[in-house]
């Protein structure tokens, strides 16, 4: 439910840090409510979160939002949009505060050419998501809504973080009237 990736981490501290006095990476903060990308939006930085955790959402034509995942400490965000030459596909909202790195595109363009690490860490970034995506669909078809409810509170309690209904429902993919009747029967 709350995606990290630690690896990925290590390896972008170490490269903020031997960075010299260059501004390639830099540490941008995000406020609870701030929105990090936005779909359709141009991307500006390729991201890392540093700290922190965000939700990532699709809003549909008819202005429902689909959350597809909340990312924690490690996780990118941007990457695909660069390697495509797209418009963000998603918004990313901060749930908390939120520390990433941004890297400038020219720079992470150029990593993607000559780091063979950072490559690795990207396709296995990549292979996690589809593993991902993949377990949670199939979740969704065996497991009632409300078995999933129940992780995803538990999840919001061990991460000490509160997350609305309308968030909930998004998640879950149902309307905020079946989560509260949900959440009725769960008491």
């Amino acid at each position: 439910m709350l995606r990290t990736n630690h690896t990925f981490l290590n390896y972008l501290d170490e490269l903020y840090e031997k960075q010299n006095d260059s501004d390639d990476i830099t540490l941008k903060a995000f406020s609870a409510g701030d929105k990090v990308l936005i779909q359709d939006h141009q991307l500006s930085h390729v991201m890392l979160i540093k700290e922190g955790i965000v939700k990532c959402y699709f809003v549909e034509e008819n202005g429902k939002e689909y959350i597809v995942e909340f990312l924690g400490s490690g996780e990118v965000i941007g990457e695909v949009e660069l390697i495509k030459n797209i418009n963000c596909l998603c918004s990313i909202e901060a749930l908390t505060e939120v520390i990433v790195y941004a890297v400038k595109i020219s720079s992470f363009k150029s990593l993607i050419k000559n780091d063979l690490v950072l490559n690795n860490l990207l396709l296995e970034s990549f292979a996690e998501r589809i593993i991902n995506t993949s377990s949670r669909a199939s979740y969704q078809q065996l497991y009632t809504v409300e078995h999933t409810l129940k992780q995803l509170l538990q999840m919001q309690s061990k991460q000490n973080i509160q997350i609305s209904k309308d968030d909930m429902a998004a998640y879950l993919g149902i309307a905020v009237r079946s989560l509260n009747r949900i959440l009725k029967d769960l008491k």
